[in-house]
């Protein structure tokens, strides 16, 4: 049985470029830029049988146009949560926006209404928020998609233009090479894994969120991870971390590190479209990925 399991992880890993192993590449990780809708970049790294990050997972470079390997995880037993008590919860048919919050009003009476809805009443305030700008162009707000009971929450930076047609976060290019990534530790979107953004509507030409539109979304944010209660969050980006930790954040000098968020582990790494434009820093994000599982372990079921 063993033998057959490591025959087909290994295959999964040819299918998606994982194969033999990487070695990392020298010098200080370059900053994140903004990110921009260009093609896709194919790389791979130098082979070294010295770079094995993970003793039972040699790492190697991830091919974005590869298919996505679905690799089984085991379902959580309900009873490995933790009883969860969230706050009183708003139903959907009875959390109409206060008479007294304007459109576009990001104040605390706002932040305490968000802090009360359920998840269907949270998700239709979503799609129907005006708090800032994005909402003028945007044609549907992305809400989050995957398991409610996750242990891993991934929070990316915002959604693109196929995610704005769709109504789901990482659905283009960057997406495949996130369920990629998934699978290569053996996990899958939707599968003790629950996807979000920080900021819910696209921002035009696909620019990094502005601090404000930030903030606006960051109590959506906020409540997503109460109702969720993950055991790990994974900031992909600089404006996911940076709304995850609440402060400026260098990606290069934040990764590899434990950080926490009320009691939460938060890992920091590449945002998926940061590797498409740079291929060469793929065998970081392996590495921060395995980094993550690593946490995970630590944390417990």
């Amino acid at each position: 049985m063993a033998a057959r399991m490591t025959t087909r992880r290994d295959a999964v890993l040819r299918e998606m470029g994982l194969a033999p192993v990487w070695r990392l590449r020298g010098g200080q990780a370059a900053e994140e830029p903004e990110r921009a809708p260009l093609p896709a970049a194919q790389a791979g790294a130098t082979r070294s049988a010295e770079a094995a990050t993970a003793p039972s997972l040699p790492p190697a470079p991830i091919q974005a146009d590869a298919p996505i390997a679905r690799a089984a995880a085991p379902r959580r037993p309900a009873s490995e949560h933790a009883p969860q008590q969230p706050a009183p919860s708003i139903p959907a048919a009875a959390a109409p926006r206060a008479a007294r919050e304007a459109p576009g009003s990001t104040g605390p009476a706002r932040v305490a209404r968000i802090a009360m809805l359920d998840w269907d009443a949270l998700e239709a305030d979503i799609r129907a928020c005006a708090a800032c700008v994005l909402c003028e162009r945007r044609k549907q707000a992305v809400p989050g998609v995957g398991d409610r009971r996750a242990r891993w929450m991934l929070v990316g930076e915002a959604p693109g233009a196929e995610e704005d047609q769709r109504g789901e976060p990482f659905v283009g290019q960057a997406g495949r090479l996130l369920d990629n990534m998934l699978a290569a530790i053996g996990m899958e979107r939707g599968r003790d894994v629950y996807i979000a953004n920080a900021v819910k509507c696209r921002p035009p030409h696909n620019r990094t969120p502005e601090r404000a539109e930030i903030a606006a979304c960051t109590p959506y944010l906020e409540r997503q991870i109460e109702l969720i209660q993950p055991r790990l969050l994974v900031a992909l980006g600089r404006p996911a971390a940076q709304a995850l930790l609440e402060r400026e954040v260098s990606i290069s000098a934040a990764r590899g590190k434990r950080f926490e968020r009320n009691g939460i582990a938060v890992v920091v790494t590449y945002h998926p479209a940061y590797l498409l434009r740079n291929p060469q820093d793929k065998a970081k994000a392996w590495e921060d990925l395995c980094f993550a599982r690593r946490m995970m372990a630590e944390v417990g079921p």
